[in-house]
């Protein structure tokens, strides 16, 4: 298996192009299309550096995969399947999202049986990439649709753990439970001390740069679950999500996001417009 890590600092989001040294098939998990929250102005800087590499390394695209809906980054996967081809996956219960926010945003024709993506992924499932294979495991607690990715001794876990030094996944969103996220957290925690975790996100300090990889042995000295179990954490978790604002782009992503990806189409002035409901959020 070959990686190749992106991080995009305004998101503090790390996009990952996977492949298979010897067929040089790839995926790519969690792409990010670049959106300003103060424009409206929409990019693919993000997506296009990966697309660049994935073309100057001659490999074939076969899956685009989310680790879960994401709040705090509009997925380009529409843009990269244009590009490159492939099949967009995401996890087997992203119905339960969706049918969540089809309310919020007022989406009256809007279809929660996950047929936006091309896969819905379930526990077990496994997808071949040439010599390797993608082993999806259930990890929900951040969300009710959270998956990871397994590839041999590396797993791409999403936004279950983040760094060690910064702790773990909010539980607070629609659907999220802290005791299940728990549950997630133990069960990654017991492959083998040197299996690699690929993550989602991090928030460096200034002048320090983005961890995008540690290991499960490093992960058992994380600051939330360190010596606790899970009473503990629950406590810990609830009480620091009552005091966490919500993201930033928590309204404009999901409302893509639950859409693989497809921004809304342009009205009759040929403008694509979001929606941003008025006190549907308590936070």
């Amino acid at each position: 298996m070959e990686v190749k890590t992106y991080f995009d600092q305004p998101t503090a989001t790390f996009t990952h192009l996977v492949w298979d040294g010897s067929s040089k098939q790839a995926a790519i998990i969690d792409p990010v299309l670049d959106y300003n929250h103060r424009s409206g102005k929409t990019g693919t800087q993000a997506a296009d550096a990966v697309i660049a590499d994935l073309k100057q390394l001659g490999l074939s695209l076969n899956y685009i995969l989310e680790t879960h809906a994401h709040a705090d980054h509009l997925s380009s996967a529409p843009y990269i399947k244009e590009q490159c081809g492939g099949q967009t996956g995401i996890g087997a219960n992203v119905p339960i999202v969706q049918d969540v926010f089809k309310g919020v945003f007022n989406m009256t024709d809007f279809a929660t049986d996950g047929s936006q993506f091309d896969l819905l992924l379930s526990e077990g499932d496994n997808l071949e990439l040439g010599d390797l294979s993608i082993k999806v495991l259930e990890t929900p607690g951040h969300t009710p649709a959270c998956l990871s990715y397994q590839i041999g001794n590396a797993i791409f876990i999403g936004d279950t753990f983040l760094a060690p030094r910064y702790g773990t996944a909010r539980a607070d969103f629609p659907g999220g439970d802290a005791s299940t996220l728990y549950q997630s957290l133990e069960r990654i925690l017991s492959f083998p001390d040197e299996t690699r975790l690929y993550l989602c996100h991090d928030y460096p300090e200034a002048g320090n740069d983005p961890q995008y990889l540690c290991t499960v042995a490093d992960q058992r000295n994380n600051i939330h679950v360190q010596g606790s179990g899970a009473d503990d954490f629950i406590k810990l978790r609830k009480e620091r999500d009552a005091n966490l604002e919500m993201p930033v782009l928590i309204l404009p992503a999901i409302q893509v996001n639950i859409c693989a990806g497809q921004l809304p189409e342009p009205e009759d002035n040929g403008v694509a417009y979001l929606k941003i409901p008025l006190n549907q959020i308590e936070k």
